[in-house]
C-alpha cells in the first residue's frame, strides 16, 4: 500500500519493535520497548504509538511482511507521526522501501543512536568520533538521515541543515571527509597520548567507571567527586568521558574516570569509531561495573556490558581490577537486597551494594578499590644524596610522595611507588628502601 507524504508534527516518534519468534530474546519485551521509548525521548521526541510485530521471515527488500506493512501504513496514517523508528537494523534499501510504502521518513536503531550521540558529544574528539560513525553509517545510504531534529536541538551538522529532505551524497565526497576526520582524530588523540603520559609521569592510578547507560554512573562519579557532570534519568546522559582527581582511604591519590554507557546491539560503526575511547577503559587500574540493580532486567543489561568489555580484550571473569557495584538498591525491599549479598559467594568479584543518589555504600565501594590499587602499589623510603638530583626529580615525577626530610647530606623521602617503578629506580639509580 502506498500513501502519500503528509503534513507531520514534528515531535512525534512511531515506534516498529521487531520480535524474531524463532529467536526469544532473554529481555522481558516490557523492557525493550522502554528502552526504545527512551532513546526517542533522549532527543525530546514524544512517542506517539509503539507497535510490536512479531516475525519468522526477514523480508529482503522491506524486512516486513507486505499484510504486516499494510496494517503499520494504515497506522502511521491514522496518527501522522514526523518519523518512523525501527527497533533493529535495516538495510539501505529496506529503508528507503519503507519510507516510500509508510510515505513517512524512517529511521533505524543505529540511525537513533547516532542523533542522540551527536546531540550529546561536547569535547572535539566526541565530535569528530560521531561524524566519523555517521560517514561511515551513510556511505552505504545515498540518502542523508533524517533532519528535522536539527531544528530542535542545533544539531553538530554531520546531518545537514534544516530543510534538507532526501539528498543524494556523492560516494566520492563522503570518503574524502571520512579520512579528513580519521587524520583529525589521528592527531586529537596524539595530543591525548601525550597527555596520558604525562599522567603516567605522576602515576596515579586509573578508576574507570563503566556500565549500561543510564545504570547510574554519573550520579556516583558526582557523588564520589562533589562534582556537578550532567546526570540525568536520559539515556546516553553522558558521552564525553570526564576525568576527576579523588583521594582514596589511606590518603592515596587517584583519577576516577566517568565513561560513555553501553547498550545492547550498540552499532558496529559507534564501537569502531570509539574503539580508542573505549580502549582507555582497558588501561584503567580499576574497573567499577556500575548496574541498575532496582532493573529486572539487569542481568541482560549486565551480559551486554560483558561482550563489550571482552570485544575489548577484558576477560571479565578472571580479570581481578573488576568490582561489580550494585547502585539505587534504595529501591529494592530487603529480601531482594539479601538476594544480591549471597550472590558473592559464588564469584571472586567483588560485590558492593549502594546508592549513588543517597550516598549509601560509597565508603565500602572505595575502600575495595584502595584494596586494588595498594596490590601494585607499595610505600616505600629512600634516603638519596641531596646532589643526586636526578634520583630525587625521577622520585617525584613516577611516585606520589607523602614526606621529604631534608638534612645536611641527605633527602629523605617516604613515597607510593607502582613496583615495576620500584625495580626500575633500584636498577638505573642503586638505592634501595630503608
Amino acid at each position: 500500500m502506498h500513501i502519500g507524504v503528509q503534513e507531520l508534527d514534528p515531535e512525534s516518534a512511531y515506534i516498529v519493535q521487531p520480535v524474531d519468534k524463532r529467536q526469544p530474546s532473554e529481555r522481558d519485551i516490557s523492557y525493550i520497548i522502554e528502552e526504545i521509548g527512551g532513546l526517542a525521548r533522549a532527543i525530546d521526541l514524544v512517542v506517539a504509538e509503539t507497535r510490536v510485530v512479531n516475525y519468522s521471515k526477514i523480508h529482503a527488500g522491506s524486512f516486513f511482511g507486505k499484510g504486516t506493512r499494510a496494517e503499520i501504513a494504515e497506522d502511521i496514517k491514522a496518527h501522522t507521526p514526523s518519523i518512523v523508528i525501527v527497533n533493529c537494523s535495516l538495510s539501505p534499501i529496506q529503508q528507503r522501501n519503507l519510507e516510500t510504502e509508510w510515505g513517512a521518513k524512517v529511521i533505524d536503531r543505529t540511525g537513533l543512536i547516532l542523533e542522540i550521540f551527536g546531540a550529546r558529544a561536547q569535547t572535539k574528539e566526541g565530535l569528530l568520533q560521531v561524524e566519523l560513525a555517521a560517514m561511515d553509517y551513510q556511505k552505504s545510504r545515498l540518502v542523508r538521515s533524517w533532519t528535522h531534529l536539527e531544528r530542535q536541538r542545533g544539531g553538530s551538522g554531520f546531518m545537514g541543515g534544516p530543510g534538507e529532505r532526501q539528498i543524494e551524497l556523492d560516494r566520492r565526497i563522503i570518503s574524502t571527509r571520512i579520512t579528513k576526520l580519521k587524520k583529525e582524530l589521528e592527531d586529537v588523540r596524539r595530543t591525548r597520548d601525550l597527555g596520558k603520559k604525562s599522567r603516567q609521569r605522576v602515576p596515579f592510578p586509573i578508576i574507570s567507571l563503566v556500565g549500561y547507560t543510564n545504570a547510574g554512573k554519573s550520579t556516583l562519579f558526582n557523588n564520589i567527586t562533589n562534582a556537578d557532570v550532567f546526570a540525568k534519568d536520559l539515556l546516553f546522559a553522558t558521552l564525553d568521558p570526564t576525568m576527576r582527581r579523588i583521594t582514596l582511604p589511606q590518603n592515596q591519590e587517584a583519577i576516577l574516570a566517568d565513561t560513555v554507557g553501553f547498550i545492547s546491539d550498540l552499532p558496529t560503526h559507534l564501537i569502531s569509531a570509539f574503539r580508542a575511547t573505549l580502549e582507555q577503559i582497558t588501561e584503567a587500574d580499576v574497573i567499577i561495573h556500575v548496574i541498575d540493580a532496582s532493573r529486572k532486567d539487569y542481568m541482560a543489561q549486565k551480559n551486554d556490558v560483558i561482550q563489550i568489555l571482552k570485544d575489548l580484550g577484558v576477560d571479565y571473569n578472571k580479570d581481578e581490577r573488576i568490582i561489580e557495584v550494585f547502585n539505587k538498591v534504595d529501591l529494592l525491599d530487603d529480601e531482594t537486597v539479601n538476594g544480591f549479598i549471597n550472590c558473592n559467594k559464588y564469584t571472586d568479584i567483588p560485590k558492593i551494594l549502594v546508592s549513588a543518589h543517597k550516598g549509601m555504600g560509597v565508603t565500602a565501594l572505595l575502600e575495595h578499590v584502595a584494596e586494588i590499587t595498594a596490590k601494585n602499589c607499595k610505600e616505600v623510603q629512600f634516603n638519596i644524596d641531596i646532589t643526586n638530583g636526578k634520583a630525587i626529580a625521577w622520585l617525584y615525577s613516577n611516585g606520589e610522595v607523602i614526606a621529604r626530610h631534608d638534612t645536611e647530606d641527605i633527602v629523605e623521602i617516604s613515597l607510593r611507588l607502582d613496583t615495576a617503578e620500584l625495580e626500575k629506580f633500584q636498577k638505573n639509580f642503586g638505592y634501595n628502601p630503608v
